[in-house]
């Protein structure tokens, strides 16, 4: 039997009510934050609602208190002045061991190029799947934006490697020219390797060409086209770190002297001679010694 006009209109009707009721239990698209609230952003997700949340006062380094990581600095700072130019720059992965300045260089750069444009917004790993909808919110935005996924690094078949992968080089939409990734982990190809998969290497005329498990975790951070490496430093080299903090906080140069062997014992109790531990120490010593 064809339906007649009064029963399509009243099924049309009862559609559009049925949609309506559905459109109340779909999440809202993120709406953007002020963007002159700020410079650094954090996004955040609750359930089925996410956004983009200002952070009033970031955590900035100035360049000038990274100690013994003058390579990794020069090679940042000119990929991130490229990008707040509008010129090509590259996604970076900054890998090595733990407290050696990674996430301190890229907060750093946000301190020196915020009055340029740059803005920084950070994104956990288990956001990543959210990737798109962040870059589609800052689109149309003058400002330069550095994606900021700080120690990273995945297990096996996360679905976050995926999305990520896939915004860094892959997918059909494109990335807009004002986003770019930087991120940080104590992992140089972001997931763990096993002894057992360098079985899977095989031999050609001499060749040595990895497995397909290696490749695949390798196909990852070759997508990131400036690679820095950050290594544990020397013990001079951490000495020199505690001298700059101490002398930032206010300490003598008489003390920071004496300091040397306080510092080398305090390194030594912690089991590692990092920035991070230098900076600890030098807050603990002027703690003590100044008034």
């Amino acid at each position: 039997m064809t339906p007649t006009a009064p029963d399509l209109a009243a099924f049309f009707a009862r559609l559009e009510k049925t949609l309506d009721r559905l459109d109340a239990w779909l999440p809202a698209p993120p709406a953007a934050p002020d963007w002159d609230s700020a410079i650094a952003f954090r996004w955040l997700r609750r359930g089925a609602q996410a956004r983009l949340e200002a952070i009033p006062h970031p955590h900035l380094i100035r360049v000038d208190d990274l100690q013994d990581v003058d390579d990794q600095v020069a090679r940042l700072d000119a990929n991130t002045r490229q990008f707040v130019k509008g010129r090509r720059a590259n996604n970076a992965l900054l890998t090595g061991a733990r407290g050696t300045g990674k996430s301190s260089l890229v907060k750093a750069m946000l301190a020196r190029y915020a009055d340029k444009g740059l803005r920084l917004i950070e994104v956990d790993k288990q956001d990543l799947m959210d990737l798109p909808e962040i870059v589609e919110l800052v689109r149309q935005r003058p400002e330069r934006f550095v994606l900021f996924c700080d120690d990273l690094s995945f297990e096996d078949a996360e679905p976050a490697y995926k999305a990520l992968k896939s915004v860094l080089d892959g997918s059909l939409a494109a990335v807009p020219d004002n986003v770019i990734i930087y991120a940080t982990s104590n992992r140089r190809h972001l997931m763990p390797e096993y002894h057992a998969e360098n079985r899977e290497a095989h031999h050609i005329d001499g060749e040595i060409h990895p497995g397909e498990a290696v490749e695949e975790k390798i196909s990852l951070s070759e997508r990131f086209g400036l690679w820095l490496s950050f290594y544990p430093f020397s013990q001079d080299a951490y000495l020199d770190i505690v001298a700059h903090w101490l002398g930032e906080f206010g300490v003598s140069a008489a003390k920071i002297e004496k300091a040397r062997t306080e510092a080398l014992q305090w390194a030594l109790m912690r089991g590692s001679r990092s920035g991070r531990v230098a900076w600890q120490f030098a807050r603990d010593y002027a703690g003590r010694h100044t008034k």
